[in-house]
């Protein structure tokens, strides 16, 4: 069982807070911040409703952002006061985190945080394999949950491959399946092009739902997943780019990316893919 901090106890933080400890796969969760209090009041809203909700996962919190040099899985969420860590003030925590001696891999869980990913391998010397992003993955979420309202049926069924930069997303249809079978001729065309512009207008997700894909991530870092998890990884040679961020199907475990996984896309998808990559966008 791992230590998990998380950096920040805005909306996003306090939402991956909350969600991995109601999973209870985890034996502690931390929420930092500097705004101590904030984040001390929210870890004990959190822990009332640990008996109300059947788990007991240990959520506490800490004021000095280095602490979190020393956790299993260090997440980089949004300050309450400040918002999102981005941008060069994102870096520069970053930095001080490397310097304290982390060696825990970094999940990035804001949807502005792509830059600084790439930055942070670029600039801040962090392996490629140690970095994930998980607000894209709740945008994967979205299209298997869009995906099962056309069907009457449930997201958790939909198998669909969900790759590229936000917003721009590439959508598997052709290989999409639910229950096992093929969605072709279940979802008309036109309701697919439809999941795929709404798609670009729900971007960025909101907390909660990026608090639970975050959840998934962090437990697949320290666990190891039974299946592929679509995130962001800063692509290192793959498709002809190195440092660029996009998601695309993951194999985590032992704390790191094991391995990153080629999508099942047509032609056509795969030109729009990889298009979308040179663009940078």
């Amino acid at each position: 069982m791992s230590v998990i901090s998380i950096l920040g106890a805005g909306e996003i933080g306090a939402a991956t807070a909350y969600a991995l400890a109601r999973r209870s796969r985890v034996r502690d969760v931390r929420l930092v911040d500097t705004a101590a209090n904030v984040a001390a009041g929210k870890a004990l809203d959190m822990r009332q409703s640990g008996p109300i909700e059947h788990f007991d996962t240990p959520i506490t919190s800490r004021g000095d952002l280095l602490d979190a040099a020393n956790a299993d899985v260090i997440v980089i969420a949004d300050a309450f006061a400040e918002g999102e860590w981005e941008g060069e003030r994102g870096l520069a925590l970053i930095k001080q985190l490397i310097r304290a001696g982390t060696t825990a891999p970094i999940v990035f869980a804001g949807p502005k945080q792509v830059w600084l990913m790439e930055a942070a391998v670029r600039e801040g010397g962090v392996a490629a394999g140690r970095i994930v992003g998980s607000a894209a993955s709740a945008a994967h979420s979205a299209v298997r949950a869009l995906a099962a309202l056309e069907l009457n049926g449930s997201g958790v069924d939909v198998s669909i491959p969900v790759v590229g930069r936000a917003p721009g997303f590439t959508i598997g249809w052709t290989s999409a399946a639910f229950g096992g079978s093929s969605l072709a001729g279940q979802i008309p065309p036109h309701r697919m092009l439809a999941i795929s512009d709404l798609l670009k207008k729900m971007w960025p997700p909101k907390p909660q739902a990026i608090g639970a894909a975050t959840a998934v991530i962090v437990e697949g870092l320290v666990t190891g997943s039974r299946r592929h998890l679509y995130a962001t990884t800063v692509l290192d040679g793959e498709y002809g780019e190195r440092g660029v961020a996009t998601m695309v199907p993951l194999e985590l475990g032992d704390r790191k990316i094991l391995r990153r996984i080629e999508p099942s896309l047509s032609t056509q998808e795969r030109v729009e893919f990889l298009n979308g990559l040179s663009r940078k966008n």
